[in-house]
């Protein structure tokens, strides 16, 4: 499928971020909030600890900066268990790049064992909540899987969205097809 089909097959599923923000659903939440961590030297160890703060109180935009921080080792030692955690805190909840870069990691092996099904998985909610980076690389990514591995991937993601779905359902009467308030 091209890029402008995909996005156009996945029209309806980017409106789900806004019903699942409503919904109190911590599957696909945009991202909000920022930290900044490109400073001058002497100032790093204070804009580190700002956001480390605003990571830990749940800011997923702070988590992905300190993944990232931690994952191009360019202002600080290259870490990539740290990269790897804090890309975990923001992908779950929902944001995109973090999901993108966490997808990645698991593809390359980068600070843990190499999964294409957990790759493609991460690729493919990356995508949803708007990546089209995400979108392609998921598509490369299948290219190599074996069919089984596919299937697998597929099930889970189907499971993933039915429970979603069955969240939105119980969630002050919202469903994916009433529009938001």
């Amino acid at each position: 499928m091209n890029r402008t089909g995909r996005a156009l097959s996945l029209g309806c599923l980017l409106l789900l971020p806004l019903l699942a923000f409503a919904g109190g659903n911590s599957l696909l939440i945009p991202a909000t909030g920022s930290c900044s961590l490109n400073t001058a030297p002497e100032e790093l160890p204070d804009a580190l600890e700002a956001c480390l703060a605003s990571a830990n109180a749940g800011d997923p935009q702070a988590a992905f900066e300190l993944g990232e921080f931690y994952y191009d080792g360019e202002r600080a030692p290259r870490d990539l268990q740290q990269s790897l955690n804090w890309f975990e805190q923001a992908s779950l909840k929902g944001h995109a790049q973090a999901q993108y870069h966490l997808g990645m990691m698991f593809f390359r092996g980068e600070g843990v064992q190499a999964n294409n099904i957990q790759a493609y998985i991460v690729l493919k909610m990356a995508a949803v909540n708007g990546s089209d980076q995400a979108m392609d690389s998921a598509d490369l990514i299948a290219a190599q899987m074996q069919r089984s591995e596919l299937e697998i991937s597929n099930q889970v993601l189907g499971q993933i969205f039915r429970n979603y779905l069955q969240e939105l359902q119980t969630a002050e009467h919202i469903t994916p097809f009433n529009p938001l308030p």
